[in-house]
């Protein structure tokens, strides 16, 4: 049997969510993988441990989540595409070696199963640290997948994403979608868009290892293959070498951080529905997307005009969306399952044009659409 066919299970399966990430990472090309177990997220090391080994790729049941993250970019930096799974309590763990990789330039990918703070209850608590956990100026990609279906989708693309700018990308899971199963559709090896690191056009003599247009990401060779680069944490000019210099700093993280903020257009995703007329606009991410897409359709046979913008990247913000809403709507709600985090990105970009209501809930459970929907008829009077 020809990889592809190992790898892609073109058809269409009823699956879980955690196994979704695994089927999406080995569609994209992941062939390392490294883990430590943490609830909820333990069905994708575990079936990443059985379908690794099919595919020529290496599975690591690592110590603990700091061997896992450091592990990922050994393995990056040696020509692997490296994904981790873990949930909230493990990415606690992992900023430090998240930051290497930013500074680095590595491109991996982690995903983090959110739960609430000790149990294995739904939330979206973690959605400030996933962009702001890590030390140091920094950008960060966030995905924030809503289905099974997404999970998988989602999982590809953020190994594109990491693959292409040479920087860690999140996929934002959560409890509700990890341990859910629903219908997933593979599609063919050659309907997936798969994009791989640019390598270098030079021999290493000639080689510059961190030079690279302002917002874009330089060439990325393997280890062993004659290119003798430093990676390091620390300051460094285009050659990698460590010396503090304000003005090689400045325009080094100019470069880092620009090469997510330029591409907006390119890794910025939202979905609309029925936003052409809406006079309350509701914003959501992740699981809390699905009751609000119901609400706003039983808000409309009530003839509410009410519409969703569902963010499927959360980091970078969508500001030209959310402005646009904004300027439309004659109020903004910002649904989530936490006591309210991302709301106030919302708020930071809308408050301007509309009011923006919260409508928040942090008890484990996820908001029902009658609940969605209660509060966009508040929001009338």
């Amino acid at each position: 049997m020809r990889d592809s066919q190992k790898r892609i299970l073109t058809g269409t399966h009823f699956m879980l969510g955690n196994h979704a990430v695994v089927e999406g990472a080995l569609a994209a090309g992941c062939n390392f993988f490294a883990g430590y177990p943490i609830t909820p997220a333990n069905e994708i090391s575990q079936h990443m441990g059985l379908r690794m080994p099919s595919v020529g790729g290496a599975f690591l049941q690592a110590e603990d989540e700091l061997c896992s993250i450091f592990a990922l970019s050994g393995a990056a930096l040696a020509g692997a595409k490296a994904m981790t799974a873990t949930a909230s309590a493990g990415y606690n763990y992992m900023q430090e070696g998240l930051g290497y990789a930013v500074a680095a330039e590595i491109p991996i990918v982690v995903v983090d199963v959110m739960r609430c703070r000790g149990e294995n209850y739904a939330t979206q608590s973690d959605v400030m640290q996933l962009r702001w956990g890590a030390s140091g100026d920094h950008e960060m990609i966030v995905l924030a997948p809503a289905s099974v279906q997404e999970l998988f989708d989602f999982t590809i693309r953020a190994f594109n994403l990491a693959e292409k700018y040479r920087t860690p990308v999140i996929v934002m899971s959560e409890t509700t979608i990890a341990l859910m199963r629903e219908k997933l559709v593979i599609p063919k090896p050659d309907e997936i868009e798969i994009v791989n690191r640019k390598k270098p056009g030079v021999p290493p003599d000639q080689f510059v290892p961190f030079r690279a247009e302002m917002n874009d990401a330089p060439p990325l060779p393997d280890f062993g293959e004659g290119y003798g680069i430093l990676h390091s944490l620390n300051p460094h000019d285009e050659m990698g070498w460590i010396a503090w210099d304000p003005e090689v700093f400045d325009t080094l993280y100019q470069r880092i951080t620009g090469k997510i903020t330029a591409n907006y257009d390119d890794i910025v995703r939202v979905d609309e529905y029925f936003l052409d007329d809406a006079e309350i606009a509701l914003v959501a991410y992740g699981s809390e997307s699905r009751p609000a897409r119901e609400a706003v359709t039983i808000a409309r046979k009530e003839g509410i005009k009410a519409g969703l913008l569902k963010l499927n990247t959360i980091w970078p913000v969508p500001e030209k969306q959310l402005g646009e809403i904004a300027r439309q709507a004659a109020r903004v709600l910002a649904v989530e399952m936490n006591i309210g985090k991302y709301s106030g990105e919302i708020e930071r970009v809308c408050c301007g044009c509309c009011p923006v209501s919260r409508i928040t809930k942090n008890s484990g459970q996820i908001h029902t659409s009658s609940e969605i929907y209660q509060a966009i008829r508040e929001s009338l009077n």
